[in-house]
């Protein structure tokens, strides 16, 4: 009887440090701690909030490319044709036609703007993502500068050569 509760309590007080050690190692993994400079900054791992979502295509004819993406259920929601560029909208599907602007096509992510272009009462500033991504080993190209505040713009690739634009506004 007695080695039937020693085994029975040793199950029990394994799972308790099993359950307090795995806890305590989700907890640390959200924190990250990094030490520049002889400073150590404590960081929260969050999701970053990156904005409203677009897609950039590079067209070769816009007045065709727009014809298709109306047939597709897109109707214009901001650009001029006059400059080569309109922005689309299909409920929260937003599409940018650019013509002559840029060779390839581009993501796009818009902090704070939600995909009508409002303003969201809170995001994280574009500097403050660029930051993190730094921080993560992402190479940034076309740096925004970090001293500055309002709008400002960078850019990264993704493994695949895709080009990445975080474009704040305000």
């Amino acid at each position: 009887m007695k080695k039937s509760t020693l085994i029975i309590l040793g199950i029990a007080t394994s799972f308790c440090f099993g359950f307090v050690f795995k806890t305590m190692i989700t907890k640390q993994a959200d924190n990250i701690t990094i030490k520049q400079a002889g400073v150590n900054i404590n960081l929260k791992r969050e999701n970053m909030k990156l904005g409203a979502f677009s897609v950039s295509l590079s067209v070769k004819d816009i007045n065709t490319s727009k014809e298709f993406y109306e047939k597709l259920g897109f109707t214009i929601f901001a650009g001029d044709k006059e400059k080569n560029y309109l922005i689309m909208k299909n409920g929260n599907a937003l599409i940018g036609l650019f013509h002559g602007m840029f060779e390839n096509n581009i993501i796009t992510f818009n902090p704070g703007w939600d995909e009508s272009a409002n303003n969201i009462e809170t995001f994280d500033d574009v500097r403050e993502i660029q930051r993190q991504l730094k921080i993560n080993g992402i190479k940034i190209e076309n740096e925004a500068n970090e001293d500055a505040s309002g709008p400002a713009s960078f850019i990264v690739n993704d493994p695949d050569g895709n080009t990445i634009l975080i474009d704040q506004h305000r």
